[in-house]
């Protein structure tokens, strides 16, 4: 129960990584908001948990009012805003000559703005609290480039650089901010990817998720509860001297050098 007494709100929170950091945070003994631009998502995973112990709040990061409504909502249902989870993001495909303005705009919107709103607005009730944890999802695609995906990876760089930045400038009110990069992760945003590119080679999911984990050390993708006990821990207080940091959660996939493993 290292996260008993602990309120969150974690951002996306409907599917994915998101609902498997709530489910985890939940387990570890915090209440949870989550949020999300599809209702009946959020409800159907609000419904997965135990009464009492997870609140929904529909609404848009990219929108400031919608997140000062997450903010209420959270603190009216715990009381407190402990603990901060940017997990809301969507994915682009295109270089730079294929991705009109406009989409680049939107994948900037949701992946870097939303954070930047979030944070503005839970940062004054954490430093009322006299402590906080925030926790950025950004992506391997941060650290490293992806064809095909000029906006998606400039994002979540992005929301790397800024997560450090806030980790900076609010250490001194005992704010701490870090940012998770995962790998390949089994999600429906990353199937929904994959499933296009599946059918386009004419082969399975299935297969392509080997040959993208083929060069990988533990030689497979993660599931979206491998991410959430992670970020219990750095939601937690045995993560007390941890800011500003970048943690990589990938199956070894950063550390290859791709030349040398196609040769291989």
């Amino acid at each position: 129960m290292r996260l008993k007494d602990k309120v969150a709100l974690i951002t996306g929170g409907g599917t994915g990584i998101g609902a498997a950091i709530a489910k985890r945070f939940i387990e570890d003994g915090a209440k949870v908001c989550i949020t999300g631009r599809r209702k009946d998502k959020l409800e159907t995973t609000a419904h997965s948990f135990p009464k009492g112990s997870v609140m929904t709040c529909p609404g848009d990061v990219i929108l400031p009012d919608d997140v000062a409504k997450m903010i209420k909502t959270t603190i009216a249902f715990g009381g407190k805003l402990n603990v901060l989870v940017n997990n809301a993001a969507m994915d682009s495909h295109g270089n730079i000559l294929e991705t009109s303005i406009d989409d680049w705009r939107s994948v900037l919107d949701v992946n870097l703005t939303g954070p930047f709103i979030t944070m503005k607005a839970a940062i004054p009730y954490m430093i009322d609290n006299g402590q906080g944890s925030i926790i950025n999802i950004a992506s391997l695609g941060g650290l490293r480039c992806m064809p095909q995906s000029v906006g998606y990876c400039s994002s979540k760089a992005g929301l790397i650089m800024l997560t450090q930045q806030v980790a900076l400038e609010y250490g001194p009110q005992n704010i701490r901010c870090n940012v998770v990069c995962p790998g390949a992760t089994r999600t429906s945003m990353f199937e929904e990817s994959v499933g296009k590119l599946a059918e386009e080679m004419t082969t399975d999911m299935e297969s392509l998720f080997k040959r993208f984990s083929s060069h990988v050390p533990l030689r497979r993708i993660s599931e979206p509860k491998e991410i959430g006990g992670l970020c219990s821990y750095l939601a937690s207080d045995d993560s007390s001297f941890m800011t500003g940091s970048v943690l990589v959660i990938d199956g070894g996939a950063a550390i290859v050098d791709i030349s040398g493993a196609s040769m291989g």
